[in-house]
């Protein structure tokens, strides 16, 4: 039988060291090698094709573009209240570019103006139902 001096925990233990000692050799390498490198130089030369565009001003000059229309203006709504020659109260709404505009197109109507108030857009609380 053969005498062995180094206990089995003694073996175990240095293998265990031997394993942690690889470990860390291979962990500081790939560091190393990650961290430490550079990028690879590229010396392909940058190319800029520029882009042939030309525009074509004729259309200016064409039938269709010179008889375009302008869009409208927005107009505002007004809330009115007026009195009628009876002296009835009548309410509602008109649409016009000012307040002078919408006095005259009541007046135009017949109406004596006793109010006009201009209406907000929009309402307050957009998340609420319609119902």
């Amino acid at each position: 039988m053969a005498v062995v001096f180094i206990s089995p925990k003694e073996r175990q233990k240095t293998f265990f060291v031997v394993i942690t000692i690889i470990f860390l050799l291979f962990l500081a390498i790939v560091f190393l090698g990650v961290f430490f490198s550079k990028p690879e130089e590229n010396f392909s030369a940058q190319v800029f094709n520029k882009p042939k565009v030309s525009i074509d001003m004729t259309i200016f000059d064409s039938e269709q573009f010179k008889n375009l229309q302008p869009f409208t203006e927005m107009q505002t709504q007004y809330s009115y209240k007026a009195a009628t020659k009876n002296n009835k109260t009548q309410t509602g709404f008109i649409f016009a570019d000012s307040m002078d505009d919408a006095r005259t197109i009541i007046t135009d109507m017949g109406l004596k103006v006793i109010d006009i108030i201009e209406v907000d857009a929009g309402r307050d609380n957009p998340f609420a139902p319609y119902y």
